[in-house]
């Protein structure tokens, strides 16, 4: 990991862009992170639309973390960004707006097309991410992850031990083998549902609830699009992490 930048925001949370081979990401901490006093760390997910895109959302987020006393981190997903182009999965992406076009039911294949590859490669490089981020002595466990892709946080819940806690995003489609892997899920889950929100299948996001493997699940479903989620069901996503991270 290097760390090519730095800022002090307002609210004294350190922001350090970093690079970790060809993967960018930026890590937050709070004032209160120190050596002595490590923060706990969220992982914080995101769709695959770039950094410089997701950047306002997700520094409003890390913000709202700090202020709870957690450190946060993300990074830049495969074929997002300045990060080289993946040709098959924006083949796929192309294939999906179409079909939403056009009106017709959105296939399995394409899919899978879309976010199996997206899951398989993104994957380990949190997994990488995770390693230096805990290698840092100011950063601690336990380790939670907070958003989309939601097949993204499923399988990461499944094969990453040191994650304790999700708050998964839903709102994007679901390939049918991440619900066998959704059984395999023990952690606490917290899953954000929009009602209304015209890019994800309603049914699936509920089914894929019903397939979590934990005994404790909370779904959180408001009325409203993809953006329109309400300041309190971010409060509840906080209290959520407050009570398993600390």
């Amino acid at each position: 990991m290097q760390f090519i930048s730095e800022q002090h925001l307002a609210d004294g949370v350190r922001e350090r862009e970093f690079t970790l081979g060809e993967i960018p990401g930026i890590l937050w901490t709070p004032a209160s992170a120190s050596t002595s006093a490590p923060a706990p760390l969220i992982l914080l997910g995101h769709p695959p639309l770039g950094l410089h895109k997701m950047y306002p959302r997700l520094v409003d987020r890390a913000r709202h973390s700090a202020a709870d006393g957690f450190a946060a981190a993300t990074i830049e997903l495969p074929g997002s960004g300045d990060r080289p182009r993946w040709p098959a999965v924006e083949q796929a992406r192309a294939d999906l707006r179409r079909a939403l076009e056009a009106g017709e039911p959105v296939s399995d294949e394409i899919v899978d097309r879309l976010v199996l590859p997206l899951v398989d490669k993104a994957v380990p490089e949190w997994q990488a991410a995770l390693d230096a981020l805990l290698a840092l002595p100011e950063i601690g466990g336990p380790v939670g992850y907070s958003g989309g892709v939601i097949s993204v946080g499923t399988r990461l819940a499944v094969v990453e031990p040191r994650i304790s806690a999700a708050v998964l995003f839903a709102g994007s489609f679901v390939p049918r083998v991440m619900f066998d892997e959704a059984r395999q899920v023990t952690i606490p889950l917290h899953v954000l549902l929009q009602w209304d929100d015209e890019g994800n299948d309603r049914q699936s996001a509920l089914d894929l609830f019903d397939a979590f493997g934990s005994e404790e699940k909370t779904l959180h479903a408001n009325m409203g699009g993809h953006t329109g989620v309400p300041q309190h069901a971010g409060n509840a996503a906080a209290q959520f992490f407050t009570r398993h991270l600390k």
